[in-house]
């Protein structure tokens, strides 16, 4: 392995891209430090210090930091995000927009600007949001969020989160296009693993004040090695459906007749449900925060159920997660499609008859595998959630968070060590580890 790390200063093109890459994550980062006009800073961090465990906290974690700084870059790339998924439940609902994703690098062009659009509208309604929420905080001294409020800073607010988010989308596809890795991801990246430093000092902090033992605390780094080997381990299996084609004679040149497989990945979906199930579970305690839940016994019961760590919140989230494991690769993945461009190349799965038979088997495979991926997504997201909260563990990363920064880890090494075979160089696995199971 640090062969291969030597190796990657012997690549001029390979090295210039790591370079660029880390140097536009470090503008990236500065930028979550320049604050919005007109926010009292203290009474901001002040009311973040007491929402760690609604949609405050989940997206402060995503824009690393930027949220409870209220930053420009407050609202991060999440509404880039977003705008990607609705364009993409969109093209099965609309035929126009699915017609553009068959239409080649034409069509995706077509949709990366329709993205952006999408995205700077977003921008407005979030930022337009955030500034009338704004208005309305204070700290839980007493001191107002926003000392002058109005029109005038709700416009400034709506101008610089909007700018941000676009500067930050810019970013990204800056680094997709000439750095290293996939920008956008590691945008997220880098926010999440923002705090990590932060997370280790207070670690070393509890140690050094005897509130957790030494062996406890080795306890935590080996179970926290265990759950990242985990991810990588199921993140690179896949059920590998056989396929063969036939052969076929055009002209005097034979086509077709070699084996080869249809790769289906056992966690299709990636970090998409737990996202969206986080969200959605953390709305109704977000919306209960502005409301005065001491003079409602019901509703403070149902922010006590909907509370990260809650046995009720566990369960409605594993449930929130499988649904949406198996919705998102409905979306993203068609057996009919497959089955119909296996046949129109001549290819079939031994066994299986083309056409609707062999969408039906590879349906069938798909739900299978979803259903293991959605227990493996959710077994990662709540494990983490049960320490941090019921054994009080320093356990820095959620779930989610977790299945971030594996998977574009992974998905970054890769393309640092496909550079490097490319060029003859071994990669950082002698053996391969980074491939495929």
């Amino acid at each position: 392995m640090v062969s291969g790390f030597q190796n990657i200063t012997k690549i001029p093109e390979l090295k210039k891209r790591i370079l660029f890459t880390l140097l536009m994550l470090a503008v990236y980062r500065l930028g979550c430090h320049i604050p919005t006009p007109g926010i009292d800073a203290a009474a901001l961090a002040a009311f973040f210090s007491e929402r760690a465990g609604t949609l405050f906290g989940l997206f402060d974690m995503f824009s690393g930091g930027a949220l409870s700084q209220m930053s420009v870059m407050a609202l991060g790339i999440m509404p880039y995000i977003s705008s990607s998924i609705i364009l993409e439940l969109l093209t099965v609902v609309i035929p126009y927009l699915e017609k553009l994703k068959k239409e080649g690098e034409q069509g995706r062009k077509k949709i990366v600007q329709y993205t952006r659009y999408g995205t700077v509208i977003l921008s407005i309604i979030q930022g337009l949001g955030i500034a009338i929420g704004l208005e309305r905080m204070s700290s839980p001294g007493g001191a107002m969020v926003v000392p002058m409020g109005g029109w005038g800073f709700r416009l400034m607010a709506v101008i610089t989160l909007t700018a941000g988010t676009a500067f930050l989308m810019w970013l990204g596809e800056q680094i997709t296009e000439r750095g290293i890795g996939n920008g956008i991801s590691l945008i997220i990246f880098s926010g999440i693993v923002a705090g990590l430093p932060g997370g280790v000092v207070n670690s070393f902090r509890l140690v050094g004040t005897g509130e957790i033992t030494p062996f406890f605390m080795l306890l935590v780094v080996v179970f926290m090695i265990a759950v990242v080997g985990a991810i990588v381990f199921v993140e690179r299996g896949q059920r590998r459906i056989p396929v063969q084609y036939a052969k076929r004679v055009i002209g005097r040149r034979m086509y077709g007749g070699q084996s080869t497989h249809l790769p289906l990945k056992v966690n299709t979906a990636g970090v998409i449900p737990p996202i969206f199930a986080s969200s959605i579970i953390m709305f109704p305690a977000t919306i209960a925060n502005f409301m005065n839940v001491k003079e409602s016994p019901w509703l403070q019961m149902v922010v006590n159920f909907l509370t990260p760590g809650h046995v009720v919140y566990n369960l409605i989230f594993v449930v929130f997660i499988i649904f949406f494991c198996y919705f998102y690769t409905a979306v993203h993945f068609n057996p009919v499609d497959v089955a119909d461009n296996m046949k129109k190349y001549g290819g079939f799965i031994p066994g299986i008859r083309p056409g609707k038979n062999t969408a039906e088997y590879i349906d069938r495979v798909l739900t299978r595998i979803t259903f293991a991926g959605a227990l493996y997504v959710s077994a990662v997201c709540v494990l983490p959630q049960i320490l941090i909260y019921q054994l009080n563990m320093p356990f820095y990363f959620g779930g989610t968070g977790l299945l971030i920064v594996v998977g574009v880890a992974m998905d970054t090494s890769n393309q640092i060590e496909s550079h490097m075979l490319m060029r003859h160089y071994e990669g950082f696995m002698k053996k391969g580890l980074g491939k495929a199971r």
